[in-house]
């Protein structure tokens, strides 16, 4: 089946992959997309450890691999080899019908008026990176970690604009106070009928400095908004600093506690962001495909 169809047709529940970033820092790499072109051995080590692990939907090592992005934070890397060699690396670890989503992030600048970037210097950047992903040999697209919910839906659009392929819309949120809020101050039910009436397929949350716990209120309140799937990737706990680094200590047994109360409350598709590894997404996998939502 393809893409939509296994997102929104599936019975139980779907597995995506884990933590990106935090597993290239474990194996000495580049913790952003620089390591498709620096470490490609190695971005390609993690994708194969999620996918023996079960991991059905991997995700492109690619999240601020757009040109605003690339541009303004100096990262020295052309933005089409960089996300080109990001698709095919995951395409590359994809065995047994496993599915590759394009990952798209923040431009990592505020929209104008607030900010210097507009809405249609962020579309173009997004649709560029879009056209690359696809190129490479993607399925769709997730579009997560997004803290400012007018920058999503450009987001969404320009992926739309770019194919007909499934767009998973994924937010972050830094409180569950006041029906959760992002740091702009976009709630949950907001955020999650924007992103329905822009078209996207899947409705998620992710990252920020909540617990798969405090997230499984969020789902609540996404299902309760939408009737599109529901998608959650946390973090492995709430990030405390060791020196200059930041580092994720939740264990794999406490994340897939987390992850069972979002099912419960709605979550169709599950995985994990930052500091989850290869051994939670062995914790969770055992949910997958056995508990329905509620």
């Amino acid at each position: 089946m393809d893409l939509l169809e296994y997102l929104t047709k599936s019975e139980g529940v779907l597995l995506l992959d884990g933590g990106m970033g935090t597993q290239l820092d474990a194996r000495g790499a580049e913790m952003g997309g620089e390591a498709n072109l620096t470490d490609p051995e190695k971005v390609l080590a993690v994708h194969q450890s999620y996918v023996e692990e079960g991991a059905m939907l991997l995700i492109t090592n690619t999240l601020t691999m757009n040109r605003v992005n690339i541009e303004t934070h100096d990262v020295g890397v052309d933005v089409r080899e960089v996300n080109l060699v990001g698709a095919r690396l995951a395409r590359q670890a994809a065995v047994s019908g496993q599915y590759v989503l394009g990952d798209i992030g923040s431009t990592g600048q505020i929209l104008a008026p607030l900010g210097t970037v507009t809405e249609e210097e962020a579309f173009v950047s997004y649709k560029e990176q879009a056209e690359l992903l696809i190129e490479g040999g993607v399925d769709g697209f997730i579009i997560e970690t997004m803290f400012d919910l007018r920058e999503t839906l450009v987001a969404v659009r320009a992926c739309k604009a770019a194919a007909d392929l499934p767009v998973i819309a994924s937010m972050t949120f830094e409180t569950i106070k006041n029906g959760g809020r992002t740091i702009m101050g976009n709630t949950v039910a907001e955020c999650a009928v924007a992103l329905t009436e822009a078209g996207a397929d899947v409705i998620g949350a992710n990252c920020g400095s909540l617990t798969p716990m405090e997230l499984s209120e969020v789902v609540k309140w996404i299902t309760e908004a939408t009737h599109l799937p529901v998608a959650v990737q946390p973090n492995a706990g709430k990030p405390h600093l060791e020196g200059l680094k930041a580092v994720f200590d939740m264990s794999p047994e406490e994340f897939a506690e987390g992850i069972a109360m979002c099912i419960k409350n709605g979550a169709k598709i599950v995985g994990g962001c930052c500091g989850t590894t290869p051994a939670h997404l062995h914790a969770i996998k055992p949910l997958t495909g056995k508990v329905e939502p509620s």
